[in-house]
């Protein structure tokens, strides 16, 4: 039975598996340590090691001063990119030179396209071979995947992408000072500085940046698995409505949440948790799949305090 068939069940799981969806699949189990022991990627992966601890404060102050991104320059700069392989090449000199934004889009790309590029022909075969009497929800599943297949059409195994590639990059963006790398780096449960104060801060600056990419970045840290953590004490954190609140606010805040982008493309083909709808966005999406109708004006709440930038935090 192919792997991809055993994800179908996804589909048939509880709708609050929303929430958990969205964790950084690619860095599980890997730690800086392992990046920098384990060799290099190939090709577009690249090679690097996790910077010091020492420079820690120095990454902090580095990531307060990036302005970040506008909305319309976000959808150039990697959502609306139909080409993801071009893409990372131009981005890769950038980001050899120490741009930090350029880094996290790379890590972006990396972090979309890996399961994709682990094996292109295998992926579109066995895409082909459960299309056959597929249900409704399995085709959409089929047509996220599909989307992803197109827009990383050109990668391949000897890229080296995944979990190695991915968390790589995002050490150097974090080093670089890409604050919503850090925030990934924190989801990943590998924040750069493991004491409750630095985790505070963190999330204090991403409130301040108001930057959806951050926002979305750190959304997985602040679900369940920071309930009961003092470092979030006061903050939108601890549910798993609170994660869905971060990934709300981001949208709010000018992710692109659409139908088609990424952010729903990913819960569908990766995880087979797919909108009926074809034409249904995000919010709406988990307004009717994820929260029950009595817990909807808490979510709004929620979002309200994490789009003003209060977080809930008194």
């Amino acid at each position: 039975m192919p792997l991809l068939r055993a994800r179908h069940l996804w589909l048939f799981a509880p709708a609050l598996l929303l929430a958990a969806a969205w964790c950084v699949r690619d860095g599980a189990g890997l730690t800086a340590r392992d990046v920098h022991m384990t060799g290099e990627p190939r090709a577009l992966g690249g090679q690097g090691a996790p910077a010091p601890a020492a420079v820690v404060a120095q990454r902090r102050e580095r990531s307060a001063a990036i302005v970040p991104l506008q909305a319309s320059r976000q959808d150039h700069d990697f959502d609306g990119q139909p080409d993801l392989y071009r893409y990372a090449l131009q981005l890769k000199s950038a980001a050899d030179g120490g741009d930090a934004q350029a880094s996290w889009r790379l890590s972006r790309v990396y972090d979309y396209c890996a399961g994709y590029a682990v094996d292109p022909a295998g992926y579109q075969a066995d895409d082909r071979l459960v299309a056959q009497g597929a249900s409704a929800g399995v085709q959409a599943m089929l047509a996220a995947r599909g989307r992803v297949a197109q827009r990383c059409a050109g990668f391949s195994s000897t890229d080296g992408l995944g979990a190695q590639a991915v968390t790589l990059q995002r050490l150097r963006a974090a080093e670089a000072g890409s604050l919503a790398a850090e925030a990934a780096l924190l989801a990943q449960g590998k924040p750069l500085d493991e004491s409750p104060d630095y985790r505070r801060e963190l999330v204090q600056r991403v409130l301040v940046s108001r930057d959806p990419e951050a926002y979305l970045a750190l959304s997985a840290a602040m679900g369940a698995v920071a309930s009961g953590d003092e470092a979030y004490r006061g903050y939108v954190a601890g549910t798993q409505i609170s994660q869905l609140a971060w990934q709300l606010a981001a949208c709010k805040l000018g992710l692109d949440c659409g139908a088609r982008s990424p952010l729903m493309t990913s819960y569908c083909a990766n995880g087979g948790i797919c909108s009926q709808d074809s034409s249904q966005d995000f919010a709406n999406f988990v307004l009717d799949a994820a929260v029950p109708r009595q817990g909807a004006g808490t979510l709004d709440d929620m979002v309200s305090t994490l789009v003003n930038g209060s977080g809930g935090s008194t």
